[in-house]
């Protein structure tokens, strides 16, 4: 798998989560059935909300990672609900017509691995 970051906006810059901490960090944590309707990003511009322009070429990438994405696994959301890690897996359980996705939610917020860093600028090896 893809090395793969969770990004949200602070007054100190980026916050940088590295999944594959957050995949330890909910590992232990309890599978629960989480209805779609109450993802709330499944509204927003998820993928292209950083000043980003959408096209053909991106949309198809994330259609492809959507195709590759497995249900078996769950997201992981934080301690709010947002989603962490697996919106591609949301995307696919959505297409299915499911009316939920299996999630692991956080029982605190972690600290970020990364503040203030450029995506391009963190380590995806």
């Amino acid at each position: 798998m893809r090395k793969q970051y969770h990004f949200r906006p602070s007054p100190l810059g980026l916050r940088a989560w590295d999944v594959d901490r957050l995949v330890v960090l909910s590992a232990s944590l309890s599978t629960e059935q989480v209805p779609l309707a109450a993802i709330s990003e499944v509204d927003t511009d998820y993928w292209f909300s950083r000043g980003t322009v959408a096209t053909v070429r991106d949309v198809v990438g994330h259609m492809q990672l959507v195709n590759e994405s497995d249900l078996a696994y769950p997201i992981i959301l934080d301690p709010d609900g947002r989603v962490m890690d697996g919106m591609h897996r949301v995307a696919k359980a959505l297409l299915a017509g499911n009316d939920f996705v299996s999630a692991r939610r956080l029982l605190t917020l972690p600290e970020p691995d990364f503040v203030g860093v450029a995506p391009d600028d963190l380590p995806y090896e």
